[in-house]
């Protein structure tokens, strides 16, 4: 088997996923080949080096949020709050039930690697974008730039509220979702367009 074997990837990744579980975000590659039953160099030869295991690990999990998102907010399109709530509550459940993966992503792994880290943001630009188009194609919001623009703050809202509520146990969880989604449906009310059209003449 080599590198480019996918049965034989899924595996090293299922048991780099079984290390970070078990140990923490500062889990050593070398536990993490030793979970695999391969050395540290074999199982970087697998992925190019130590960046190419951080981004399949990035794509695998990243990706896999990004998935249950969309699948979410496709299930309530004619309700704005309830869209952005099932949005919001899954991504907080995804984050949350898998902490010490999201840590080891998004702080340790884009800490360490530059090329991670514009991975990493390149995937959270794309969701930015995807979500700024379904606003302009649904007409949600009808100028396509301020759709674009909401679409990203959003994401980055969500994602880095998310981050410090991770970090703030003692808040409950409904407590954030209703913050978030009170701003982002805000962002869509007649009143809140006029406002902001008043404050720029």
């Amino acid at each position: 088997m080599n590198g480019r074997d996918p049965d034989r990837r899924k595996a090293l990744l299922d048991a780099a996923d079984r290390a970070i579980l078990r140990e923490g975000p500062e889990v050593s590659m070398a536990a993490i080949a030793a979970e695999a039953g391969i050395t540290k160099p074999i199982l970087y030869r697998h992925f190019g080096d130590k960046s190419g295991l951080y981004q399949a690990l990035a794509d695998r999990h990243v990706r896999r949020v990004i998935s249950q998102l969309r699948s979410e907010f496709d299930r309530a399109r004619t309700d704005p709050r309830r869209r952005a709530r099932a949005a919001i509550e899954i991504y907080l459940d995804l984050i949350s039930a898998n902490l010490n993966l999201y840590r080891f992503l998004f702080h340790r792994a884009s800490a360490e690697d530059t090329s991670v880290r514009s991975h990493m943001t390149a995937l959270v630009r794309g969701l930015g974008e995807e979500l700024g188009g379904v606003l302009a194609d649904e007409e949600v919001v009808a100028d396509p730039v301020r759709a674009q623009i909401l679409g990203h703050a959003f994401v980055g809202m969500v994602q880095t509220t998310g981050d410090w509520w991770l970090e703030h146990p003692e808040v409950e969880r409904a407590q954030v979702v209703d913050g978030l989604v009170d701003v982002i449906v805000a962002a869509f009310t007649p009143r809140s367009a006029a406002v902001s059209r008043a404050r720029r003449t």
